[in-house]
């Protein structure tokens, strides 16, 4: 009957849907159901926090997603709600339990051979727009820049004495990334080719076919039309650029901390999800290479 009161609530006086009264009946039943088969003594009114997390314990070991956990906690705390306030219950144990954190999906990159591949593809030419494609990808690959770092870049921020990119990041941070001599080289010519046809009418590092800063959603545009000529995302970002110099360097042996000063990263946390990235690879390396995996 608690049940009942409270999904002809839902359905009549808050006026949901047919269907989301339905997925409330269902995710109510199935933790009483869950209850009643602990103890057929209990009731609503004697529940307990425990025995809530211990339901959402059970699902997580059944395999049940966070998000399907996590609605029907949702629907269990609106109904003790409802109850609490009609004296139905004299408690609300469901107000203090925590469902399971989202896990966040591993971010995407493009693997160092296909990487490779089109950097060192013999298609590139001579023209401003292709050798200006080319070093801005170069850039995100090399050196792991932000978009909106790479935006903001002035002529002033190279530093070819010291091979060194001088990035402000988020909050007006400023580092100091090092880069390599292939980057070192194609950014030479590049510049002799950009102040050759376009002319220097800005401080700005990538300039436009009229001398203007590139725009954020140009710089995209370019990234994923040669991009996706070599990768199989759904996505071809100059984010997944970023994503793909973590997993490389991390792949090749550099450090956590070093990799985290790169990136610009304020915690080590936030780093760390690239170590996951490159175990998933690890992994896929083993299964296809050990004899017996």
């Amino acid at each position: 009957m608690i049940i009942a009161d409270f999904l002809n609530y839902l359905q009549y006086e808050r006026s949901r849907s047919l269907l989301t009264v339905k997925s409330y009946g269902e995710d109510l039943e199935a933790f009483e159901a869950y209850f009643k088969k602990l103890n057929c003594h209990l009731s609503w009114e004697s529940v307990d926090s425990d025995i809530i997390r211990d339901w959402v314990e059970s699902m997580m070991d059944k395999g049940n997603s966070a998000t399907s956990i996590n609605r029907r906690l949702s629907a269990l705390r609106s109904f003790y709600r409802f109850a609490l306030s009609r004296n139905q219950v004299r408690k609300d144990p469901a107000r203090e339990v925590r469902g399971p954190k989202k896990a966040k999906p591993l971010p995407q990159f493009v693997k160092e051979k296909e990487m490779n591949g089109l950097l060192d593809s013999e298609n590139w030419t001579d023209d401003y727009k292709m050798l200006r494609a080319r070093t801005i990808i170069m850039m995100f690959y090399e050196t792991g820049i932000r978009l909106s770092e790479l935006t903001g870049l002035d002529d002033a921020s190279v530093d070819f004495g010291g091979r060194q990119l001088k990035v402000l990041g988020k909050r007006n941070k400023q580092r100091v990334i090092p880069f390599g001599e292939e980057l070192d080289e194609t950014l030479k010519t590049f510049l002799q080719l950009r102040d050759k046809q376009v002319g220097k009418q800005s401080d700005a590092l990538f300039l436009t076919d009229k001398g203007q800063r590139m725009k954020p959603a140009q710089v995209r545009y370019e990234v994923e039309k040669y991009l996706s000529k070599v990768s199989t995302l759904a996505k071809n970002t100059p984010h997944v650029l970023r994503h793909s110099f973590a997993t490389a360097m991390l792949n090749h042996r550099a450090g956590l901390e070093s990799v985290k000063k790169l990136l610009g990263h304020e915690s080590l946390s936030t780093t760390e999800i690239y170590t996951h990235t490159t175990f998933e690879q690890l992994k896929q390396v083993y299964t296809e290479a050990h004899p017996r995996a």
